[in-house]
């Protein structure tokens, strides 16, 4: 019973870190504003995906939600190397 309340209320809590982190990602005053936006969505998605898998059960959820971060991490790798050299592979 509490453990529901808990799920619903952290569920809350990220989706609402999703809106702002879009919305720093849309209108951030500077390009590594943007960048750290994204990276921080990418997180949140991924504790998003988490939470779900616990509210619904279901194990299949905490290994999407691992793709999700190897995914993350390898994009704003790629990107941060983009914005600071020009190029992605040397």
């Amino acid at each position: 019973m509490i453990l529901g309340y808990a799920l619903d209320l952290a569920t809350g809590a990220v989706a609402l870190a999703m809106l702002l982190c879009g919305w720093r990602l849309l209108a951030g005053p500077s390009l590594p504003d943007r960048l750290l936006a994204l990276d921080t969505l990418a997180i949140n998605a991924v504790a998003l995906v988490v939470l779900l898998g616990l509210r619904w059960q279901t194990g299949l959820l905490f290994e999407a939600a691992l793709i999700i971060a190897m995914l993350g991490f390898v994009s704003t790798v790629a990107v941060a190397r983009f914005v600071t050299r020009g190029d992605v592979v040397e």
